[in-house]
């Protein structure tokens, strides 16, 4: 059945700013999406609404015609979110990170599938060093490696290009398109130019408000 994200009169704030206002949108299996706009609209802090981690000023999300704050257990089971951090745990391996969040995630498929996670991120022969003596890039990797171990439909990625090199970002987009060709959704945010014919572009400019909250 194919999976829906639906946004409907969303606003969002930081701090007693309003940042953006009345979204309405609809994304669904097979959509690439990216979210663009300016430094400091508000493209994180949407990204962190439709994730649940944070709330709307009002406004709703739905996944699959259920607000997700109803269906929370299973949108989180649904969703790999990868955002500025790079979400590993620095007393970890590169190898053990991916080995718990492949069980905490429920993705049992095999030891095999690391070696190709890690070689396509570029950390094969790093794999048994500590994630708090890599560096910050490489960390990054370690968090992309994640998504060829999920099976969750709904990808939301926050800026995934930044610290991999220009062949890391034309494979990594194609195993994006290869996601959304297999009936996933992704939604991202990037300071780069992605390069795919499957990309749609959504512009924050025309929700964009300004002022304090009454």
């Amino acid at each position: 059945m194919p999976n829906t994200l639906e946004l409907e009169h969303l606003a969002c704030q930081r701090g007693d700013n309003l940042l953006l206002a009345d979204l309405n949108w609809r994304f669904q299996s097979g959509d690439f999406v990216q979210i663009e706009g300016k430094n400091g609209i508000g493209k994180t802090s949407l990204l962190r609404i439709l994730t649940g981690l944070a709330r709307p000023l009002h406004g709703k999300v739905r996944w699959n015609f259920t607000e997700i704050s109803e269906c929370r257990e299973d949108y989180q089971y649904d969703l790999l979110y990868l955002g500025h951090l790079s979400g590993i745990k620095p007393e970890l391996t590169a190898w053990e990170n991916l080995k718990f969040y492949q069980q905490a995630s429920h993705c049992w498929q095999g030891d095999d599938v690391f070696w190709q996670a890690l070689q396509n991120v570029e950390l094969l022969g790093r794999e048994d060093i500590m994630a708090s003596q890599l560096s910050a890039g490489q960390q990054k990797r370690i968090g992309l490696a994640r998504l060829w171990l999920s099976k969750a439909p709904l990808w939301i990625l926050d800026d995934p290009f930044n610290a991999i090199d220009k062949h890391g970002v034309k494979m990594l987009i194609t195993h994006l398109e290869q996601h959304c060709q297999q009936g996933g959704i992704v939604i991202l945010t990037s300071h780069q130019d992605v390069e795919s014919t499957m990309l749609q572009k959504v512009r924050l400019d025309c929700y964009r408000t300004s002022g304090e909250i009454q």
